[in-house]
């Protein structure tokens, strides 16, 4: 088992912020299509985030692996009402 899955709290946290959920989720699309840098690109440039908001989206972006559990985390608990 790898050790991201072992960070339940990180993922659980991640998938309940519905904003935060939904950037890192396209990250993850967009990681997983090549095409990340223009995105984080344009993150880094939007005026409404600030500087912790951003750090922690391109610190994400490093985490390949990490951005793919998050991905396989929420579709596996995402539960419809």
């Amino acid at each position: 088992m790898d050790p991201w899955l072992h960070d339940i709290e990180s993922l659980e946290a991640i998938s309940q912020d519905r904003y935060t959920r939904q950037v890192v989720l396209r990250m993850a699309q967009l990681t997983q299509e090549g095409r990340l840098e223009p995105f984080l690109h344009e993150l880094s440039g939007d005026p409404e985030l600030d500087d912790a908001t951003k750090g922690f989206f391109a610190e994400l972006a490093e985490n390949e692996s990490f951005l793919l559990a998050v991905d396989d985390y929420v579709r596996r608990t995402d539960r419809q009402h």
